[in-house]
């Protein structure tokens, strides 16, 4: 499982700081993270800009279980709504 990594509403919105999720790629793991952390976590993950082991990640981005995944929301001012991952709310 990768190390999941959560800041500033990120962070509050999931109640926690880090966690360990499952997944293939970052799609996957923040699949699993927007279920387990419900919907105020998907809200502001909406906004957020991921990252793998340091690097800008994409969706398709594969993950180990070695892997760190940041889940970074904009510093100031937001962003509009990014459509790069495919988080489903059903």
């Amino acid at each position: 499982m990768a190390r999941v990594r959560l800041f500033a509403s990120a962070r509050q919105a999931a109640g926690t700081a880090s966690d360990e999720i499952a997944g293939r790629t970052v799609d996957e793991v923040l699949q699993v993270a927007a279920e387990k952390f419900g919907a105020d976590f998907v809200a502001v993950l909406k906004t957020c800009r991921v990252w793998l082991n340091g690097e800008e990640a994409i969706g398709t981005t594969a993950v180990g279980d070695a892997d760190e995944v940041a889940i970074l929301p904009p510093v100031s001012g937001g962003c509009a709504i990014l459509t790069e991952f495919a988080i489903s709310t059903t």
